[in-house]
């Protein structure tokens, strides 16, 4: 089969603007149902990706994702919540959007056209051989994306993608490409639908699962979360009263002492 931008094909729907709102939710809501058996399929692709960057990051190897518009958006909200749920250094994964964080709010005319400003944007972080980079856009086209990845493959810097056509351009460049055909959008052509719903749930999945095998999760606890907040507090404080069997005033007096749940849980153990 030939690349086929089924992302972009007409929705299954017609006369969007003649339904009622209770259609509307019923209907998007039927069409996101088949997002998590689409990505199902793919689940040894994602696998395969997983590992290799785990390789990496095991010898202190860094994570980037690379894309513009949602695609990009989705990438930097990834990168941006590992520190806090995990614990981690900001740069240990990075989210990079075609056209810089002002992107982020408001689109930056063809940005994505550009064939040269993703490694520039790439080597501002002296990325190099041990690091791994995703490249994400729905389309599998965007010049900003494929064009960095390219770029990495001549230096020898590992390569994904996830992507939602098959056989795409993005697809054939990534060393190790994730393809979740999720089918044509509710609203012909808005890939941030479905679409963007895929690669969010694919993103958690890869992020997720390199942090527990890198050891910031335990037993089912964020035991190196930030303590950011009072809610998070009161969560890490929680967890501590679990673990040890002690009450609350011993867990909130050992969690202020030492910083951290894992730091908690290690001190009171010795």
């Amino acid at each position: 089969m030939g690349f086929i931008k089924t992302t972009e094909q007409s929705s299954n729907y017609n006369n969007l603007e003649k339904m009622e709102v209770d259609s509307l939710l019923k209907n998007i809501n039927n069409e996101d149902k088949t997002v998590p058996l689409a990505i199902e399929k793919v689940i040894p692709s994602i696998e395969v990706l997983v590992l290799e960057v785990l390789k990496r990051m095991r010898k202190g190897g860094r994570l980037f994702y690379i894309g513009a518009g949602t695609s990009g958006r989705l990438g930097v909200v990834d990168a941006s919540e590992c520190p806090p749920t995990f614990g981690v250094s900001h740069e240990m994964v990075v989210g990079i959007i075609a056209g810089g964080d002002i992107a982020i709010r408001t689109a930056v005319e063809f940005a994505e056209d550009s064939t040269t400003q993703c490694w520039k944007d790439l080597k501002e972080y002296n990325i190099n051989s041990n690091d791994s980079v995703i490249g994400i856009a729905a389309s599998g086209t965007t010049p900003y994306v494929i064009s960095g990845l390219e770029k990495c493959n001549k230096n020898n810097i590992l390569t994904g993608c996830i992507t939602c056509n098959a056989e795409s351009p993005l697809s054939k460049t990534a060393q190790f490409p994730i393809e979740i055909i999720v089918g044509p959008e509710f609203v012909t052509g808005s890939s941030r639908m479905k679409a963007g719903t895929a690669q969010k749930l694919v993103l958690n999945m890869i992020s997720t699962s390199l942090m527990i095998q890198l050891g910031k999760v335990k037993g089912n606890k964020m035991v190196d979360m930030q303590l950011s907040n009072n809610k998070l507090v009161d969560r890490g404080t929680k967890m501590i009263m679990e673990e040890l069997n002690i009450e609350k005033k011993e867990a909130a007096k050992l969690l202020e002492t030492y910083k951290s749940v894992r730091n908690a849980i290690n001190h009171f153990k010795k």
